[in-house]
């Protein structure tokens, strides 16, 4: 990551009133929007802002509290006086970066099982990722709907119609995928450890182990090509 991207800068907008926060990477924004900032995507630029109607003395605080949380992890602040602070708030793993989790599981695994143990995490029927989302659309659909505002319901309505339509499809396309590797029980071709050895009920004397041989990389640019290697007898 570049080292601008670690820099942020969280001030009151002299012209407009507002605490703005500008700079920074993901992890930064992901810090400020759970802090209670709101992202502005400009044309040429993001940057964040303090919600609408906050008294003065609140938006100090929510403001003090980013610059506590963003110290910790490691961010260089530039910040008004009336935000500074030494604290450091600890920064602990989220939510969202514990699902993410399942995808490092994906990437390293070996076997179908364990791609399919990652799975079961989303799909479960009854307290699976997928499920526990539908189930936060649908209650923020519920909140939304006798809100008061004229588009209110609309919303709901659209809420609703992303759990029961748009959802579900990934959700059963994903217990598709889970169910198949379960049944598979197999090993990926690509990620097992090469055993370096023919199988045991190999009876050609000829055979050698199946696994590609490794890409040479030449020390240099120039260097000739490798004299292919003498025959090998049968490898156990």
């Amino acid at each position: 990551m570049a080292l601008a991207h670690r820099v942020l800068t969280i001030r009151r907008d002299p012209h407009s009133g507002e605490v703005l926060a500008h700079g920074g990477d993901p992890e930064a924004h992901s810090v400020l929007q759970r802090t209670g900032f709101v992202p502005v995507v400009r044309l040429h630029e993001t940057y964040h802002r303090l919600p609408t109607g906050l008294d003065q003395a609140e938006e100090t605080r929510l403001a003090t509290r980013a610059v506590a949380r963003l110290q910790a992890v490691g961010y260089d602040l530039g910040a008004d006086p009336a935000f500074a602070t030494e604290r450091r708030e600890p920064h602990y793993l989220t939510l969202g970066a514990q699902v993410a989790n399942l995808a490092t599981r994906i990437r390293e695994a070996e076997t179908t099982e364990e791609v399919s143990d990652a799975l079961t995490e989303l799909t479960a029927t009854q307290d699976g990722i997928l499920p526990a989302l539908a189930e936060v659309l649908a209650a923020t659909a519920d909140f939304l709907h006798d809100l008061g505002y004229p588009a209110d319901p609309h919303t709901a309505s659209r809420l609703h119609y992303l759990a029961d339509e748009r959802l579900h499809v990934i959700t059963s396309d994903l217990r598709h995928v889970r169910n198949d590797l379960a049944d598979r029980q197999a090993a990926h071709p690509h990620r097992t450890p090469c055993p370096q050895e023919v199988a045991g009920d190999e009876r050609e004397k000829s055979a050698s182990c199946p696994c590609p041989a490794p890409a040479r990389v030449p020390t240099t640019p120039s260097a000739p090509a490798a004299a292919p290697p003498a025959p090998a007898g049968r490898r156990r």
